[in-house]
């Protein structure tokens, strides 16, 4: 018998698509009910409904796999990918067109910041309720309660309705129920990205803890490559709704950095979120993304801002392809004014000679108040670009273990 926790076989998702028809102008509701009252009087069928094509679009399209008990597995792709489509079918939200899932054991989601709670619910109310549609004992829940409340750090707010908490608040108490309440599997989406980094490395730290010490199965969507490397075994990597690669962490998230590669420098957000950032835009020493070790880059952010703003702060980090930060750069308005007018802003930073050692790098941004205000985003940009070296130092055979950056420097023998 097989020791598996999660099985997909041929699951398969298709929505339809509905589209205006070619030279059709937008159909308002004057339209429908003018073309209405012509079938009525007229005699003739009305033209609305043919000013519209249907399409069949799979998010996801014959993906099979296994996933083991106690195991922790990344999924990662693309924005657009099937990823948050998976997740909702093997959260059962909603049904697959073909194939079919068998699960082992209790399921938590979380796939969005207060998914299951009811906004006129206190936080108290809402543990309980969590609890008990996870199939939890009211005596169990008791036993978790001040363990999910320490962990939440809502003490103050525990008897206030959920409607009147902020999104990190949210997210902290939704998280510290699933996690707590013991269920066999564990899915969580990148929601983790609202949190600030104290509380993402926390809950990080709580999700190896769940599979590592628990013997718990965890499922774990992120363009976080850090996260992916230090909490999971093995990732699926989809690409288009299906299965481009699956293994190992480590070769997985090589695969999807270096096919990041070849897409191009350009970042647009599909989130609605303001303030954010909308765009961004790599421009490497040479073409195809590869940027040469002691040369200009240079990197365009867009920030939406949804109006003049004041006291900004902007980050980023580049990441290796290990998950760690090599270097950091970043700008505070009162140095350098910025989102003091309009509502979008760009920002141009320009690195005169980039000195990281050879291997492939992505972005991670940063954007808030000064420090101890608010926080708005933290985002894992699904760019990357590769640094090679051209000159005499290709001698020593450069690997990407082998530093981080290389330095200037130079000698005398005396």
């Amino acid at each position: 018998m097989s020791d598996f926790a999660i099985k997909v076989e041929g699951l398969g998702k298709k929505y339809l698509l509905q589209h205006q028809a070619a030279g059709r102008r937008y159909v308002a509701l004057r339209d429908v009910l003018a073309d209405k009252a012509k079938s009525l009087f007229g005699n003739r069928k009305p033209e609305i409904g043919n000013r519209k094509s249907v399409e069949e679009f799979w998010a996801l399209k014959d993906v099979s796999f296994e996933i083991k008990q106690g195991e922790a597995v990344g999924i990662i792709g693309r924005n657009g990918a099937g990823k948050s489509t998976l997740l909702k079918l093997l959260s059962r939200i909603t049904e697959p067109t073909t194939g079919r899932i068998r699960m082992r054991g209790r399921v938590a989601s979380l796939l969005e910041v207060g998914t299951g709670f009811h906004p006129e619910l206190t936080g108290r109310e809402n543990i309980f309720l969590n609890g008990a549609i996870l199939g939890m004992r009211r005596e169990e829940i008791k036993k978790k309660f001040d363990e999910i409340v320490d962990f939440a750090e809502v003490e103050k707010f525990l008897d206030t309705p959920v409607k009147h908490y902020s999104s990190g608040m949210y997210m902290r108490l939704a998280f510290a129920v699933a996690a707590h309440l013991e269920p066999e599997i564990l899915i969580v989406d990148e929601v983790l990205a609202v949190g600030d980094a104290q509380f993402q490395k926390k809950c990080l730290g709580k999700m190896q803890d769940v599979s590592q010490k628990d013997g718990r199965t965890v499922l774990f969507v992120s363009h976080n490559m850090s996260a992916i490397g230090e909490l999971t075994q093995r990732c699926v990597y989809l690409e288009a709704g299906k299965i481009k690669a699956a293994g190992v962490t480590p070769a997985m998230v090589q695969q999807y950095l270096s096919f990041a590669v070849g897409q191009g420098g350009i970042f647009q957000s599909q989130s609605t979120q303001s303030p954010r950032v909308d765009r961004v835009e790599i421009k490497t020493s040479r073409a195809n993304q590869v940027q040469i070790s002691g040369e200009p880059m240079e990197i365009h952010f867009t920030i939406e801002h949804g109006g003049p703003r004041k006291a900004m702060c902007f980050s980023f980090q580049l990441i290796n392809q290990f998950g760690a930060p090599a270097a950091h750069c970043w700008i505070y308005d009162q140095d350098q004014p910025m989102c003091r007018e309009d509502s979008r802003t760009v920002l141009k930073c320009r690195i005169p000679k980039l000195h990281l050692n050879v291997g492939i790098f992505y972005l991670r941004t940063y954007l808030s108040e000064p420090p101890g205000g608010h926080h708005f985003e933290t985002l894992e940009v699904p760019l990357s670009f590769e640094v090679s070296i051209v000159d005499q130092h290709t001698l020593f055979g450069w690997r990407p273990d082998a530093c981080a950056y290389l330095e200037e420097f130079n000698w005398e023998v005396a």
